[in-house]
């Protein structure tokens, strides 16, 4: 695994969100971060049908347009009962005229499991791949896990997307029910934040 020794790191996202959670995890390693909407970078179209697929092109893309090594990711929520779906396309089922509407897309997501007599517990997980770019082509991925289950009515208005209706393993609440900062020490993401972080510095 190459060692990451640049101070300077494009994360290369439009999300405000994202960009402080991942300066805040490598301000201990003294390095630069920045965002998409520094260099100006536009949302390069995500037409992979995996995750690492979709966070390779953001990432290289990233990479080749400023010369700065680059971070993606891509993430989503995978349904047993729904043969893996949404998938890759878990934003895609939000998209609505007027932008992204994820109660719609968590209704439609139940409806689906009614129809298919999905039997209890609906297993399903969220997967988060990070992708490390570097301008030479080469990069390195680290996949991230957070095994649950989906549940009906939806329950809590923290966090975004998908979290109300995601009850992970080992708890009681949903992902919309939890502090943010709780959801965020146990995530997906965070699974592949701990991956990604033992390539920084000397440890």
């Amino acid at each position: 695994m190459r060692r990451f020794t640049e101070k300077a790191l494009l994360v290369a996202t439009h999300n405000q969100g994202k960009l402080d959670e991942m300066r805040h995890l490598l301000e201990p390693f003294g390095i630069s971060v920045t965002g998409a909407k520094d260099h100006n970078l536009p949302e390069p179209e995500e037409t992979g049908t995996t995750f690492v697929e979709n966070a390779r092109l953001k990432a290289h893309a990233a990479a080749q347009a400023t010369g700065l090594p680059a971070l993606s990711d891509d993430s989503g929520i995978e349904i047993d009962a729904l043969d893996g779906a949404p998938g890759v396309y878990t934003a895609d089922w939000a998209e609505t005229p007027d932008g992204r509407d994820f109660t719609m897309a968590m209704r439609v997501t139940h409806e689906k499991l009614e129809k298919a007599n999905a039997p209890y517990p609906r297993k399903a997980r969220f997967c988060c791949t990070l992708v490390l770019a570097w301008p030479d082509g080469h990069d390195e991925v680290f996949p991230g896990v957070m095994a649950g289950q989906v549940v009906w009515p939806i329950r809590g208005d923290q966090g975004h997307g998908y979290d109300p209706i995601f009850q992970p393993d080992g708890y009681d609440q949903t992902f919309g029910e939890m502090d943010r900062w709780e959801k965020n020490k146990i995530s997906h993401r965070a699974d592949a934040v701990r991956q990604l972080v033992k390539i920084f510095g000397d440890g």
